[in-house]
């Protein structure tokens, strides 16, 4: 791994050493296995940035440079910048939510300072050959927050009031909540309409697509 930025300049300056590498020079580099495809591997191309950016969080619930209180995102985009799927934040809480509030949440610290970090990702060009972008630093305006908090709030009472099974991907302007285990096996504790316990497959929290795309056309004046 790569040594752990101690500034937000050192980590800038580790983007700009891997934008315009494709993903077998930064595997080969790393010595790390290129899978045949992403279906199996969903987490790959973060763990290999995460790898080459010297990111300390691993699956722990906190920021990847939690030291500089900076999350990493990788986003797929496509040769005229359009942003190919929703962004995946954090694991969502859904038992024992009574009195957390927004700025208490995990997804709020992730979400405070992001570095994303466009990757080519057309599914027609193989994995090996895709191309990093240039990374750039995000803070959420006034605007952009209060819209996040709003559809936290409306998301986080649903799942308060034992209506977890019935919010779709539809729910929220923003944020959307999804199950987020591979299979359906994978179950965990909710409320259901009575108060009692029912099991359901884990939830993520997720940016809808047409956000993250403005704050990439307006990183690369797109618009």
């Amino acid at each position: 791994m790569t040594h752990t930025p101690q500034t937000t300049a050192d980590l800038l300056h580790l983007c700009e050493n891997i934008s315009g590498y494709s993903l077998s020079e930064l595997a080969q580099l790393a010595n790390i296995p290129i899978p045949a495809d992403l279906r199996h591997n969903k987490g790959w191309v973060g763990q290999l940035i995460e790898w080459h950016l010297g990111a300390t969080a691993g699956s722990k619930p906190e920021q990847d440079f939690k030291h500089l209180g900076i999350e990493l995102k990788t986003i797929p985009i496509d040769s005229q910048g359009k942003v190919l799927e929703t962004t995946f934040v954090c694991s969502a809480p859904i038992i024992n939510i009574t009195g957390l509030t927004w700025e208490q949440s995990n997804i709020y610290h992730k979400l405070k300072c992001v570095l994303w970090l466009p990757v080519q990702g057309e599914r027609q060009i193989p994995l090996k050959d895709r191309i990093v972008g240039n990374a750039f630093l995000w803070v959420a305006s006034e605007p952009q927050n209060n819209a996040l908090k709003n559809d936290w709030n409306e998301l986080m009472d649903k799942v308060a009031l034992g209506e977890i099974e019935t919010i779709s991907a539809r729910d929220g302007q923003i944020l959307q909540l999804r199950p987020k285990a591979a299979n359906g096996r994978c179950l965990t504790d909710a409320y259901g309409k009575e108060g009692q316990l029912i099991k359901v497959r884990p939830r993520g929290f997720y940016l809808k697509k047409a956000f993250t795309q403005a704050i990439i056309d307006q990183q690369f004046k797109l618009s």
